[in-house]
């Protein structure tokens, strides 16, 4: 059954992402983002360095609204910092020692990262032990590794590894 679907949660979501972007819910539209939610799975699992595995669905909900969250607040915090006094700003580079083990959990916390206004993800070191991080505006470096691994680098060890 893997091989015939090998990636049924990415299958539903491209699925509904179909429906949404066509702003119809017919039948026609259904099946037609059913095959395509299978389709490109299929036709690229041989591209997939390795598989996904979803340990904890209610964190990833909960992360997903944290997320959301943080993204509105960080637009407004942003606006507000450069509409402000853009003088004032303290941009710095952070550097954020991970407990992350696994290619798609990085890389989701480096998206995440780049994705909240007013930090960019820069490096994820060889060894993928550290994540370089640029904040816009950096009164305390610790406090905001010690955010970033609460409310993104934490969650996402629960949702991903320990499969």
């Amino acid at each position: 059954m893997k091989h015939l679907l090998p990636h049924p949660l990415l299958t539903l979501t491209l699925a509904i992402l179909w429906l949404l972007l066509v702003n119809t819910f017919s039948a026609g539209h259904v099946v037609l983002g059913l095959l395509l939610g299978w389709l490109i799975p299929f036709a690229t699992a041989s591209l997939w360095p390795q598989s996904v595995c979803l340990r904890n669905v209610p964190v990833l909900l909960r992360y997903l609204v944290v997320v959301t969250h943080d993204i509105v607040v960080g637009s407004f915090r942003v606006a507000r910092l450069i509409l402000g006094r853009p003088s004032s700003l303290r941009p710095a580079f952070i550097t954020v020692p991970l407990e992350l083990k696994t290619d798609l959990a990085i890389s989701l916390l480096a998206n995440t990262i780049s994705l909240t206004p007013g930090t960019v993800s820069v490096l994820v070191s060889a060894d993928h032990r550290t994540l370089t991080v640029h904040s816009l505006d950096t009164g305390d470096a610790a406090a905001i590794v010690a955010e970033i691994k609460h409310r993104y680098e934490a969650p996402l060890k629960a949702i991903f590894e320990s499969c």
